[in-house]
């Protein structure tokens, strides 16, 4: 039997970085078309390399020529345009379509928990939740109504060495290693999944090319539920330190800072929990593996390792400070 052919459009994500490994691990012939290869996530060797602009249709046919794939994937598509054009290039040239949508797609606050991908779509708070949702419409219609081989996939919070999960990057970081208070939103209390992306790339890779998957939607997620409290105390462990923690709203923060603000009110500031049930009966046996403890010693690792990437966001760092000072509890 020949190697599956695959394409993915973007591949040098937190996300995407891993699936190509895992792809090639697994014996896909795969391709990448990007713009060109990063530094910080570099694509494995065996991988056949696309140089092209995603967004310049005429130049993805170019760089595709005439090659037909089992699956494309289109990590970078976030918008219902560019999945329309994806739609235009891909039809009749590929026998699975993968849309990479979003957990903040799903009905914000969710009615009930677990969530599972019959849960309503609905997020009136993030633009970038309602353009994937616009995206998810376009392509439901288009399997219905012409057979497009659509199949969606909804990743949750995902990360790697490099994403501190913690709002503030390292900011948040160098805070803990100073003894500065680290703002958590909320009370602390709520539940958040989070999902290392190697954990994700082994439920993701055997969809590919699955024949169950046309016209579905699966979440991908772990079953690792922390707190946000617990997640900084990860953090600041792995760090080998205590974390000084306050509690502000998640609307105090929106007022002050409308772009954290948004990620909160549209997604963090909600309890998430997922039933992965339907990804495992089409992967049997898959499950997440690695705990968030051991992710946040990665974390800790790669920021230490390289002065260059402990740079603080110093505006960020003065409106912590103010918040602290605002919301501490004497």
């Amino acid at each position: 039997m020949s190697a599956l052919r695959v394409l993915f459009i973007g591949g040098s994500g937190v996300i995407s970085s891993a699936c190509a490994r895992e792809a090639v691990n697994a014996g896909i012939d795969l391709y990448v078309l990007n713009r060109g290869q990063s530094t910080t996530r570099p694509l494995p060797d065996g991988v056949a390399e696309l140089r092209a602009d995603v967004r310049n249709p005429e130049a993805v046919r170019d760089a595709i020529g005439g090659l037909d794939f089992d699956s494309v994937v289109d990590w970078v598509a976030f918008t219902a345009e560019h999945v329309r054009s994806d739609i235009d290039v891909f039809r009749g040239r590929t026998g699975q379509y993968v849309f990479i949508s979003s957990a903040s797609a799903y009905q914000t606050p969710p009615a009930r928990l677990p969530v599972t991908e019959s849960t309503p779509l609905r997020n009136p708070f993030w633009q970038y939740s309602r353009d994937k949702i616009a995206c998810e419409d376009l392509l439901v219609r288009e399997y219905r109504e012409n057979n497009f081989p659509a199949t969606i996939v909804r990743p949750s919070h995902t990360y790697d060495a490099t994403k501190t999960v913690l709002s503030g990057g390292w900011t948040a970081l160098a805070r803990m290693l100073a003894g500065k208070p680290v703002i958590v939103h909320g009370d602390g209390t709520s539940l958040w999944t989070v999902t290392h992306n190697t954990d994700f790339a082994r439920g993701f890779v055997p969809l590919l090319a699955h024949p169950r998957t046309l016209g579905e939607a699966f979440q991908i997620t772990s079953d690792d539920v922390l707190t946000w409290d617990q997640i900084a105390h990860a953090l600041a462990a792995a760090l080998g330190v205590t974390a000084r923690l306050v509690h502000v709203p998640s609307d105090a923060i929106a007022a002050a800072d409308p772009g954290w603000g948004a990620g909160l009110l549209g997604d963090k500031a909600h309890s998430m929990v997922f039933d992965n049930s339907k990804l495992r009966s089409v992967v049997p046996g898959w499950r997440a593996v690695i705990p968030f403890e051991r992710g946040a010693r990665e974390i800790a690792d790669w920021y230490l390792a390289d002065p260059a990437r402990q740079v603080p966001d110093e505006r960020l760092d003065a409106l912590m400070d103010k918040l602290a000072a605002d919301f501490t509890v004497y």
